[in-house]
């Protein structure tokens, strides 16, 4: 089959290797330097899915419509790079694979005539260098359409993602989104302080902080009237009553996911792009939580506060130590 995957990131270069190593005919996108190392050396996968070496096809856009697209792109990029592409791919199926809630409606919006399904990975990978990935925790990646039960347009395209890396079709993928939205909290923390998210959840003061976020999340997400999904053994009973334990006990969550990535350092999408001198997409994750809460007449400060943290890391390049963190947090109430 002719796939496409938008963005050579830790993801998309995860994705592009193994599917090419399926037996598919692979382009991916790319620019700049990740272009060019690319077209010369290949996408070297190393880790949790084994050493693989792949030669895709590399372009900046894609000029011949394909029988798949991936968009593997940051939340901020994809609407740009699928209006970039859209010519070649509008009627075609694409799967958006990304952070946050807007991936598959921003989709919908610009490719009228394609078929938009979603998928959430719960797939650590460290983008070392272009064309470099390192996969630190394999996992599973989800994919879904819409608030429903399985369609057979999801059944379909799961047997040929499955056949290439672990893929489960799920239903209610709207909520499934918002449970991976609270599994993201491990993300900012992380961005704001230079830790791993291991170091992050070992320290007493950051998990507490990290668990407030993520309860915080579950909050909104119940006043926005969501039915959480079924996610890694998350799902809408256990979330909300995550959500009314102390917040003493909480911490157990964080403590959970964390004995789940072993010792090998996961350092987050959001610290990746910094250290790679890119914009967060902070705003699509603890941002979008910021949002739906106002749209809920709630308040989000834990992720308010966790949102201008990441903003002001990526303004002056200076990490902030965890103590540092805790005094930025001391005037809120934790809960």
């Amino acid at each position: 089959m002719r796939i496409a995957v938008i963005g050579a990131g830790a993801l998309g270069g995860t994705f592009a290797t193994l599917l090419e190593k399926a037996g598919h005919t692979v382009t991916v996108t790319a620019r700049g330097k990740a272009l060019d190392v690319i077209r010369s050396e290949g996408i070297q996968l190393t880790g949790g899915f084994g050493d693989v070496t792949a030669r895709p096809t590399a372009v900046e856009l894609l000029t011949e419509t394909p029988e798949l697209t991936l968009v593997c792109t940051k939340a901020q990029d994809a609407a740009a790079a699928i209006t970039a592409n859209a010519a070649v791919i509008d009627g075609s199926p694409v799967i958006v694979v990304q952070n946050g809630l807007d991936g598959v409606t921003t989709a919908r919006r610009i490719l009228p005539h394609s078929d938009c399904f979603g998928a959430l990975s719960i797939i650590a990978a460290n983008y070392a260098a272009p064309g470099l990935v390192t996969v630190t925790t394999p996992a599973p990646t989800y994919l879904g359409h819409g608030s429903g039960d399985i369609d057979a347009g999801t059944l379909a395209w799961q047997g040929v993602l499955d056949a290439a890396f672990p893929t489960i079709a799920i239903g209610n993928f709207v909520g499934a989104q918002w449970t991976k939205l609270v599994v993201n909290m491990l993300n900012a923390l992380p961005a704001v302080t230079g830790l791993s998210v291991q170091q992050v959840v070992d320290d007493d003061g950051l998990r507490r902080i990290l668990t407030a976020s993520m309860r915080e999340t579950v909050r909104v997400g119940a006043a926005r009237g969501v039915r959480f999904g079924a996610l890694q053994r998350l799902g809408d009973r256990r979330l909300r009553g995550f959500a009314g334990l102390p917040l003493s006990i909480g911490q157990l969550l964080p403590r959970l996911m964390r004995a789940r990535m072993g010792d090998v350092p996961n350092l987050g999408s959001t610290l990746q792009s910094l250290r790679r001198g890119q914009l967060t997409e902070v705003d699509h994750l603890n941002g979008v939580v910021v949002r739906e809460a106002a749209a809920a007449g709630v308040a989000a400060p834990v992720n308010t506060l966790l949102t201008a943290l990441v903003h002001e890391v990526e303004a002056t390049g200076r990490p902030l130590t965890p103590a540092e963190v805790l005094v930025r947090f001391a005037p809120l109430r934790l809960r």
